[in-house]
């Protein structure tokens, strides 16, 4: 909103601006009522001045101007802010880009060539790091301008939208993340799952392995769900320090994991999963007391001619045998028909 309000004041500046400047031959009539109009139109032009430094700075949005070919610099006062630079400061633009992170310096270099070549403009949110060091991202816009053909000059604004840039990570980061571990949720498991389902990656080299917590219910029961919270952020933790090779460990609901693994072979998997066992057994203190915790575990292969629903099947019913079973072990499933059949 305060941008458009600072583009509509820039573009009431210049149409001023423009009248003004239309000045008529001395001695007519135009002339006189021109000269009786100046002053009006001069503090109609501070007046407008005025109000788009006050939403420039309110919007956190400036003007920048970049001539070329010298690649000479103009910036407004509220630019020189948001790089952290005094206004007036000497603008070299190779000491400028240097401020920019080097993902965002390549994205900037390809649409402003692609800009200057087309006779375009573009559009951009890039990371800076300022001048006294302050990660800042900045919303750039641009437009080329030409005469006779030839692009002159290359102009527009940029704005500080790091507040709009961390909300909109949290937000992101509370849909793709459990509150309670930190882990990757079962969204972003399940994005993750279909990707390497249908990656190049060779047919059972993707392994997922579902790890039920033991005795997590009791726990639940018997000490409180305080108890129980501490359980899954115990479990969580001892995964991350054990796998730290995985695709992805992930919280998919209540007491229930997920891994994703590369596995050259069955020795791998099994290597795997007896790690997985392994971490998760044995106890953790808590409030002066001890709480056992263990893991049944199900594993299936991620094979690319079979769906991710299929896959994820198996390897629960794998789970589902491995706590009949007797718990704190593993269960591989068997290659579904449709596996066999693809290998023969």
């Amino acid at each position: 909103m305060l941008s458009a309000i600072v583009h509509e004041l820039t573009s009431q500046v210049g149409r001023q601006w423009n009248n003004f400047s239309r000045r008529p031959d001395d001695g007519d009539l135009d002339s006189r009522r021109h000269k009786a109009f100046a002053p009006e139109a001069l503090v109609e032009l501070a007046h407008l001045k005025k109000l788009f430094d006050r939403s420039s700075k309110a919007a956190r949005i400036g003007v920048w101007e970049c001539s070329l070919p010298d690649e000479r610099l103009t910036w407004t006062d509220m630019v020189y802010e948001l790089f952290d630079l005094p206004p007036g400061y000497p603008l070299r633009r190779n000491e400028i880009v240097g401020l920019y992170s080097e993902k965002s310096l390549a994205e900037l270099t390809k649409l402003r060539k692609l800009a200057i070549e087309k006779h375009e403009g573009f559009s951009l949110d890039a990371e800076i790091v300022t001048a006294k060091g302050n990660r800042r991202w900045i919303r750039i816009t641009a437009t080329v301008e030409c005469e006779h053909d030839v692009p002159v000059r290359i102009f527009g604004m940029k704005q500080d939208i790091t507040a709009e840039k961390t909300m909109f990570d949290e937000i992101r980061h509370l849909a793709e993340f459990d509150v309670l571990t930190d882990l990757p949720n079962r969204v972003q498991f399940q994005s993750k799952f279909e990707a390497l389902c249908s990656s190049d990656a060779p047919a059972g080299a993707v392994a997922l392995f579902l790890v039920d917590l033991d005795g997590f219910k009791l726990v639940n029961d018997s000490m409180g769900h305080q108890a129980g919270d501490e359980c899954l952020r115990e479990a969580a933790g001892r995964l991350l320090r054990a796998l730290e090779r995985a695709e992805i460990v992930a919280r998919i609901g209540g007491d229930e994991f997920a891994v994703l693994h590369f596995c050259a072979s069955d020795e791998d998997v099994e290597r795997v999963a007896n790690i997985i066992v392994t971490s998760l057994g044995g106890s953790f203190g808590y409030n002066g007391q001890r709480i056992g915790i263990g893991a049944s575990v199900g594993v299936a292969f991620a094979a690319r001619h079979l769906a991710p629903k299929d896959v994820f099947a198996a390897a629960d019913k794998a789970l589902y045998s491995a706590k009949t079973d007797g718990k704190n072990h593993y269960r591989i499933a068997a290659p579904s028909p449709a596996a066999e059949t693809h290998a023969a």
